[in-house]
Parts: C-alpha cells; sequence; structure tokens
C-alpha cells in the first residue's frame, strides 16, 4: 500500500474505463457500506481505497468536463455573438 494514496493498486485498475455516471454509483455504494458499518475492518480498508480512487477518477472526468463546457457571449443589442470558455468565478 502506497502511503499517499496516489499510486492505483491491482483491484482498481478497472476505474480508469469507467464513466462518470458509474464510478459515482459505485462510489455511493461504498460510502453506504462504510456509514452503515456492516463490514469487517479489513474490507472497510480495501472499500475505503477503492472510494479513493473513484473519488479521483470522478474529479478528473468533471475537470475535463469543466474545461469543455463554454458560454454564449452576446453583443450590445442581444445577437449572440459566439462562444468563449466559461469562467466559473464569475
Amino acid at each position: 500500500m502506497s502511503s499517499t494514496g496516489k499510486e492505483p493498486s491491482k483491484g482498481n485498475a478497472d476505474i480508469a474505463g469507467m464513466s462518470f455516471e458509474r464510478a459515482l454509483k459505485e462510489l455511493e455504494a461504498i460510502v453506504g457500506r462504510l456509514e452503515r458499518g456492516d463490514v469487517e475492518l479489513e474490507e472497510s480498508i480495501n472499500i475505503y481505497e477503492r472510494g479513493e480512487a473513484l473519488k479521483r477518477h470522478c474529479d478528473q472526468l468533471l475537470k475535463k468536463a469543466e474545461a469543455k463546457v463554454e458560454k454564449l457571449s452576446f453583443d450590445a443589442e442581444g445577437a449572440p455573438r459566439g462562444t468563449e470558455p466559461l469562467d466559473p468565478e464569475r
């Protein structure tokens, strides 16, 4: 096990090919199991590590999606003039 938790384990190799929706659904299931406390300690550690890998994957997919999002820009008369990158800070 890595002390940084950044290196993917062999058991998490399938995560890289997951869609955002599938990864999020599995992450939600893991959180539910951990919150209920119905798993033994060793399994809790294993599914927590998988949950961390799923979270990182979802974050990466969201960042890619945000980079692709554009907003419409309008001229002074309100007519569309094109698109520009979305600035979430505005």
